[in-house]
């Protein structure tokens, strides 16, 4: 059995659960229950703070867990990183009060900033050679402006307008952050080999939302054109339609390609072109 610790709310809770429910892991979710095991694969979920998550992987409380890279960072435990999961992106941010003039990053010398992450703010702070004073503070962090705790605030940003509704603007990126797997150093290789299937069914779900699978007829004289056009996995499936002197071509194409792609494949002549989603892509 290997246990893995997710953040008990929030949205990278929500998504770390949607992943591994889409690795076909089933199990009963319950805001009452701290933990929860997989029905049809060996794996426990422990649901816990994202402050905690690190440690308690660490310490072997959990075999792995999912947390946001900007906390694996702050604790100092970049070592436990499995890899980068693509979700939950976000940034830390440094922000002033609206009204403020802000030029660059000089403008912050000397003053206090409010942050619920001291070594990765103090890191930048050192790397661009500016002294200010960090006040560390847990939650409510946008606030701090506002009733004279600081001059700005360094903390998580997604949107940005939790900023905006506190009215605050966003001046500098500090550390750019996503959702990470991390493991414990001293795994048996029982559990390894638990881990190895368990990031066999991840890759199959990441690679699938990085395509789409396309079909399109086309005349047969321009099958040669637009297969230049398909770059598939190997080379696009083709298949004889009913109708003489037409084909069918089936292919996967990389979504950061697909519109330029659909374009240029009408303009080659693709008539009744069908993109689907892929649910899993194994290689």
């Amino acid at each position: 059995m290997l246990r893995i610790a997710i953040q008990k709310s929030g949205r990278l809770s929500e998504e770390s659960l949607k992943l591994i429910k889409e690795c076909g892991i089933s199990f009963i979710n319950s805001s009452l229950k701290l933990k929860t095991e997989s029905t049809n694969f060996p794996l426990e979920i422990l649901y816990l703070r994202d402050d905690d998550i690190p440690g308690y992987v660490a310490d072997g409380v959990a075999d792995i867990g999912i947390v946001g890279e900007n906390v694996l960072v702050e604790e100092g435990m970049q070592q436990l990183a499995v890899e980068q999961l693509g979700f939950s992106k976000c940034r830390l941010s440094l922000a002033v009060p609206k009204a403020d003039s802000y030029t660059n990053l000089s403008d912050l010398e000397g003053k206090n900033i409010a942050t619920s992450y001291p070594k990765l703010l103090q890191a930048y702070l050192d790397e661009n050679g500016v002294q200010a004073h960090i006040h560390t503070i847990s939650g409510s962090v946008e606030i701090a402006p506002s009733i004279g705790l600081a001059d700005a605030i360094c903390d998580i940003v997604s949107s940005g307008s939790t900023l905006i509704s506190n009215g605050l603007k966003e001046v500098e990126r500090v550390f750019k952050s996503q959702a990470v797997l991390i493991a414990n150093q001293s795994l048996s290789e029982e559990k390894h080999a638990i881990l190895d299937k368990l990031l066999f069914r991840i890759h199959a779900v990441q690679r699938a939302q990085r395509a789409k699978y396309i079909l399109l007829n086309a005349p047969n004289d321009k099958v040669d054109t637009i297969i230049k056009l398909l770059p598939g996995i190997k080379s696009p499936t083709i298949l004889p339609l009913a109708e003489e002197g037409w084909s069918s071509l089936h292919s996967v194409v990389n979504e950061d390609d697909f519109w330029e792609i659909i374009e240029k494949l009408k303009d080659a002549g693709a008539e009744g072109i069908l993109v689907v989603p892929i649910e899993k892509m194994i290689k």
